[in-house]
Parts: structure tokens; C-alpha cells; sequence
């Protein structure tokens, strides 16, 4: 079964916990800059935002790779980065819409999330719960009702609106 990791950022507390967990699976230390993953905080905004790949079913990374060394694995769901093929180019890096693709300078190679091989440790070690590791089709169900929830809340809010 297909999963996906979901980010709810309204849950994230900015502790980048996350990001330390995910250096230390992936480098074995405790370094952000080693990270797949990466928060983002909007202080302005008030808020944090976990910045991962997302996976993409047609993913730009995969379509700039001049060696194919990014494919998509369809048991996990996840895009795969082939190191013995890689060449370091960092095309793939440009090309991802969504800050997935990374470059760890101590070891001289693109990295991204690999989703820690369907145990994404980054989800086990989430304490507020903003990370979580889904079943695709739960997770389109839950995006579906969060678009209708927020749908009658505006027709709400445009129905009082006309009332007065």
C-alpha cells in the first residue's frame, strides 16, 4: 500500500527535532545542513513549515537527470536517488519546485528523503504529531474534508455577508 508523509504545519512547533533525527538516521550526527528535511520558519507569520520532497508522481527532478539516476519506486511511493549512477550535477536540485532535493557539503552529494525505507524517522519522533506516515488513500479522504469544511465556511461567512 502506498503512503505518503503529511506535514501539518498548524502542529508544528518549530523544534527541529525532525531535522536532527533525520541527519543522524541518514550521516550519523547531529547536523541540520546533513538533513533531508529542513523547517522553515515564517516568524512574521507566526509559523513553521517542515520542507521535504513530496514525492512527486511526475517529479522534475527525475525528468532533468542527464545520467536517470532519480526513478520512482512505486512499492514505497517515493522517488529514488541511485548514488552509483548520480554525476552531482545539482540539476535536480534547481528543478524541485519544493526545496525536496538537498546538497550535503561534507559529503560532496545530493541528497533528498528516501523515507527511511517506509519508517520515516522523522514521524516517529514527532512529538506534536505534525509529521505522519499515511496510506495515500486516507490521506486524499482527509484533504477532501478539510476542502469541504473550509468550503461551507466560506459559503457561511458569504451567506451571512448577504443576509445583512
Amino acid at each position: 500500500m502506498e503512503k505518503m508523509l503529511l506535514v501539518d504545519y498548524e502542529k508544528c512547533t518549530g523544534c527541529r527535532l525532525c531535522e536532527m533525527v533525520c541527519s543522524i538516521e541518514h550521516a550519523g550526527v547531529n547536523s541540520p545542513s546533513r538533513s533531508r528535511i529542513h523547517v522553515i520558519k515564517w516568524q512574521w507569520e507566526g509559523f513553521e513549515l517542515p520542507m521535504l520532497c513530496q514525492q512527486c508522481e511526475e517529479a522534475p527532478c527525475i525528468a532533468v537527470c542527464p545520467k536517470n539516476a532519480l526513478s520512482h519506486d512505486s512499492s514505497l511511493g517515493r522517488v529514488v536517488l541511485d548514488y552509483d549512477l548520480c554525476i552531482g550535477c545539482k540539476l535536480c536540485v534547481i528543478a524541485c519546485p519544493f526545496g525536496g532535493m538537498g546538497i550535503d557539503t561534507t559529503a560532496r552529494q545530493v541528497i533528498k528523503c528516501d523515507l527511511c525505507d517506509g519508517d520515516p524517522a522523522c514521524v516517529r519522533f514527532c512529538e506534536p504529531g505534525a509529521l505522519r506516515f499515511l496510506p495515500a488513500s486516507s490521506v486524499n479522504l482527509m484533504r477532501k474534508r478539510d476542502a469541504g469544511g473550509k468550503l461551507s465556511e466560506v459559503m457561511g461567512k458569504s451567506l451571512s455577508i448577504k443576509m445583512y
